[in-house]
């Protein structure tokens, strides 16, 4: 037998005796449905699982027979903030620029998401202003300018910002030039290009990426006592050597700042699964150091702050587009942005709706596919 009525929030049910009559704050329920079940036994000791779903404002008697179901502490709800983008138009009219993350929003690897330039199309169309924004530190913006065209996107490259320029526009912020100080870097050739644009001079990076320490008795590994930053970006050949050449200048050279691009745990570095993300590498650092580092990339307002001079926009009309609820979503919403979130990379329905998620953005889409369905 079956009680349908409309559902919102799910109510976990646990069986206590053979009959009863139960209370639940609204909703639809079922026996021997199907999905997310709490099983109940009967005398007899056959099975029966029963769901119930509750809408909220409302409430709904359920009789049980065999068992009875009881509201139990455990539930999963779905919030008014965690909103599937039903119609662009709400979103659309309130936005004047869209700033995109590029992995598992704009491609997935080396290929891109389906319907994403004819997206993008259309919301130039419409006169928004965009702008590409990526963690992944290994390419530099004139890198990722050949990705995007490799794709077959229309993009130019001031309307991409990556953290290596983040990580480069922070030391030219603070000046670091003028120390006549050296950056040691752990990362690829992105954060190397944005370095040499403003004329930093570096060392580390793939350079040292075969380099193995002497760690026979009396082995040492030499520091530059020059290096006053160690950068962390992401990294495919890091390495112990890296590791503890960097933990030498941080721990032993005085003021050496501890600079990460990003935190972010996984990556895509293929479109078959997901990889260990830069926060693995920076967390190597700090767990030798016991520094925390500046963090340049999202959710640093580093960026959002460049844009916003330099466009003299309001916030409240910028939407962040990207698939982590910790990174771009708690980006969005730290700096007063919109923010939506797309399932098409790292982050999936289950997570976003999961009582645990505390990160929740104004709306979210399959992909950004949707802005124009």
């Amino acid at each position: 037998r079956r009680w349908w009525m409309r559902s919102e929030n799910l109510a976990t049910l646990s069986c206590k005796k053979i009959r009863s009559v139960v209370t639940i704050d609204g909703g639809m329920a079922f026996v021997g449905g199907v999905g997310v079940v709490r099983t109940f036994r009967q005398r007899t000791g056959v099975s029966r699982s029963v769901q119930a779903r509750c809408a909220a404002g409302t409430r709904t008697r359920l009789t049980v027979r065999g068992c009875v179901a009881v509201p139990q502490a455990t539930t999963m709800t779905e919030g008014p903030s965690v909103r599937r983008l039903a119609q662009p138009k709400d979103l659309l009219d309130s936005t004047e620029m869209f700033i995109f993350d590029c992995d598992g929003v704009i491609w997935r690897g080396d290929s891109v998401i389906e319907g994403v330039p004819e997206t993008l199309d259309h919301l130039r169309a419409m006169g928004k202003t965009l702008f590409f924004v990526t963690n992944n530190s290994t390419k530099s913006r004139a890198a990722y300018l050949k990705k995007f065209t490799g794709l077959g996107l229309n993009v130019s490259a001031k309307e991409i910002l990556s953290s290596s320029f983040a990580a480069a526009g922070y030391l030219e912020q603070i000046k670091f030039k003028q120390t006549g100080k050296k950056v040691y870097i752990i990362g690829e050739a992105g954060i190397e290009d944005e370095l040499d644009l403003i004329g930093i001079p570096h060392i580390g990076g793939p350079a040292d990426k075969d380099k193995k320490p002497d760690m026979s008795p009396g082995g040492r590994v030499e520091h530059d006592h020059d290096v006053g930053a160690v950068v962390v970006g992401f990294d495919r050949h890091i390495n112990y050597y890296k590791i503890q050449f960097a933990q030498l200048c941080i721990n032993e050279n005085p003021g050496c700042l501890f600079i990460a691009t990003n935190l972010d745990a996984v990556t895509h570095l293929t479109d078959a699964q997901e990889w260990a993300g830069n926060g693995s590498m920076v967390g190597a650092i700090k767990g030798c150091t016991g520094q925390e580092p500046i963090v340049v990339g999202k959710p640093s307002a580093l960026m959002i702050d460049y844009i916003v001079e330099k466009f003299q926009i309001a916030k409240d009309k910028i939407c962040m587009v990207g698939d982590r609820l910790d990174t771009d979503v708690l980006f969005g919403k730290q700096n007063g942005l919109s923010s939506v979130l797309t399932l098409s990379g790292v982050t999936t329905e289950e997570k976003l709706k999961s009582p645990d998620n505390k990160i929740h953005p104004d709306f979210y889409v399959d992909s950004i596919a949707d802005f124009v369905a």
